[in-house]
């Protein structure tokens, strides 16, 4: 099991064994502080009662290793590792109470030998991942765990028969979000979350140590009431303190830039607080409407840093989709799962550890669909839903292609695919419907899937309770709580990991998170600007005409791809009697929107990738 994750922690192995309990733990490590043996793991407390294996890192440790010696529970290290801080944290204040000191991200399991217990705790926002499940019949019966399905895959109890309502979940939202996983009776502990199990209490029994919605409900009862000036200062000093956090390594450290507010944000405060230049990494592509790394390098050498980039072809792009399945270990169908992977393997070439600008979307009004919805949905909304149909009709009349050729001459990236979006909204009887249309890559994955019944999701029918949140903000905590950590954070970690690098996310330091809830969000969504307060920030350091253009995102011309390169391969993979022999899928819809997408009629490349992705997965799983 350990060896499936090798590229987890290609540094060292360990394993620890209780076998009268019949307990085992596994790690890999990827040493980043204290890269001695004295920061291998599994690691024993010194009093001897705990045995911990952890994933991750604990940024303050410093600050919480000295409060341990001033209070006068401990004095004995071992070394300078996070893991013993965490340890011994847990010994001297319990569980709960180590966690909500602890500013960090991680994914871990400790047993408890006197009590023969074993807990497993997520971090607060799910940056690192950890699968569990009961697996096997009698004798043969485990409980299994660990970071990725590819280790419980190897366990000899693994049954892995695959979920049909975690696929329709999947085929939704193109990952597989919540507690799901591809497999029956495997799950994902959940963001903020511990579980707990026993020999005498078998039953897995979860509860949540951290709350995203929690937070949402407090900043708004405790907003911030200074001016929008003061709310920048303090959003600076929080990041400055932050960031000077999470350069905390004892290896050479970078950052992925992209020349976009939030990276370049994170790049340059991360420059302010170092005396040489900062190692940072872009990927460039050839293809118009795709390639950030001009904006990436203009920023970097505003800056100063030590910038690498690569522009790769769309054959080497390409190349990366066989390794996608073995990477994410159940279906994943984010396409910017590949430029993502490629410049982690570009970065790993020079740095063990890289932060990265993700969740400034989320917490500060960035996505188009926030700035749409704030803008249009008031006035539309208004209009009599006949009406709002029409339009949204005609909008659909007009196919993606020629949108797009609209959108060259006048300059407007992708106009056809925000088009359609445009629609959705329109379209929508309510807001709940109209953020499910915009969320949903196929809006009934049930009917595509035979044989399955979607499951409850907070993005369906089980969202939580938000009702002091307006329609924007209610998006933007849905995203923090479902988009954020099941596509964005699983999409960054397989794809750094997958390369042995280890990413850090700076905007997810929670004082950070509660400081950008208590935020109204005109200052957020200010003067028809996105992300006000950071691009306030970052104007500090860059001058505006270097970083303020049209979001791009981080994708890879898909629609295009199908329609040339990869046609034949996806033919192969979409053929009516290969669907049907599969089982998995009506074929009858996907031919309908394979045919479609290939005559330029409709931009089908989000939907047929997630069935196309699931399909890589599928061979290689029987592989």
């Amino acid at each position: 099991m350990g060896d499936a994750i090798a590229h987890r922690g290609p540094d060292s192995e360990g394993i620890w064994l209780d076998e009268v309990a019949g307990l085992g733990f596994a790690h890999r490590r990827l040493a980043i502080v204290e890269v001695s043996d004295a920061g291998a793991q599994p690691m024993i407390s010194h009093c001897g009662r705990y045995v911990l294996a952890f994933n991750g890192e604990i940024y303050n440790h410093a600050d919480l290793r000295k409060m341990l010696v001033r209070e006068g529970h401990f004095n004995e290290w071992r070394g300078q590792s996070d893991t013993e801080t965490l340890l011994e944290g847990i010994v001297a204040w319990g569980l709960d109470w180590t966690l909500q000191r602890a500013i960090g991200m991680f994914a871990f399991a400790v047993w408890d030998r006197e009590s023969r217990t074993l807990t497993l705790a997520r971090d607060r926002f799910g940056e690192k991942p950890m699968y569990y499940g009961w697996q096997g019949q009698g004798t043969q019966s485990a409980f299994l765990f660990g970071s990725e399905l590819s280790a419980l895959r190897r366990h000899p109890s693994f049954v892995a028969n695959i979920d049909r309502d975690a696929l329709a979940l999947y085929m939704r939202f193109n990952c597989i979000g919540g507690a799901h996983s591809i497999y029956k009776g495997i799950h994902k502990l959940l963001p903020g979350h511990l579980l707990t199990v026993s020999a005498a209490s078998p039953e897995p029994v979860t509860r949540q140590w951290w709350s995203g919605a929690a937070v949402t409900g407090h900043g708004f009862v405790n907003p911030f009431v200074g001016s929008p000036l003061m709310a920048v200062d303090a959003l600076e000093s929080l990041l400055y303190d932050a960031i000077g956090k999470q350069m905390m390594a004892d290896v050479p450290l970078g950052a992925f830039l992209s020349g976009g507010i939030d990276s370049s944000v994170i790049v340059a405060i991360m420059q302010a607080q170092s005396s040489r230049p900062i190692r940072t990494f872009s990927i460039g592509f050839y293809e118009h409407g795709y390639n950030e790394a001009m904006h990436a390098k203009a920023v970097a050498n505003h800056l100063g840093t030590d910038h690498t980039e690569l522009y790769v072809t769309s054959n080497e792009a390409m190349a990366v989709i066989p390794r996608l399945p073995s990477l994410y270990s159940e279906p994943f169908a984010d396409s910017s799962q590949i430029a993502t992977y490629l410049v982690s393997q570009l970065a790993r070439e020079h740095v063990k550890v890289s932060l990265s600008g993700d969740a400034g979307d989320e917490l500060f009004g960035g996505y188009n669909r926030y700035k749409v919805t704030n803008t249009m949905w008031g006035s539309a909304s208004r209009m009599p839903y006949w009406l709002r149909r029409s339009v949204a009709g005609m909008i659909l009349l007009v196919n993606s292609e020629r949108w797009d050729w609209l959108g060259r001459a006048l300059h407007i990236s992708r106009l056809g695919e925000n088009a359609h979006k445009s629609a959705a909204l329109l379209g929508s009887h309510n807001f709940a419907e109209l953020y499910k249309n915009m969320v949903s890559i196929w809006t009934t994955p049930a009917q595509v899937v035979l044989g399955a019944s979607e499951p409850a999701s907070i993005l369906t029918n089980a969202i939580p309770e938000l009702a002091r949140l307006g329609d924007v903000e209610r998006m933007m905590a849905l995203d923090m709580l479902s988009y954020l950590p099941d596509d964005i954070l699983t999409k960054v970690d397989r794809a750094s990991m997958g390369a042995s690098l280890e990413s850090r996310v700076p905007m997810l330091d929670h004082r950070v998170v509660e400081f950008a809830w208590s935020l109204p969000l005109h200052y957020k969504l200010r003067h028809g600007v996105t992300k006000w307060p950071l691009r306030e920030v970052l104007y500090r350091h860059v001058p505006r005409k270097l970083v303020d253009r049209p979001k791009m995102g981080f994708g890879v011309p898909i629609d295009h791809w199908l329609r040339g390169p990869m046609r034949e391969r996806a033919e192969h993979l979409l053929t009516e009697s290969r669907l049907r022999s599969e089982g998995y899928f009506d074929p009858i819809p996907i031919r309908r929107m394979w045919a479609q997408h290939l005559s330029g009629q409709h931009n089908w490349q989000h939907q047929l990738w997630t069935v196309l992705m699931f399909q890589e997965w599928l061979i290689a799983q029987r592989g």
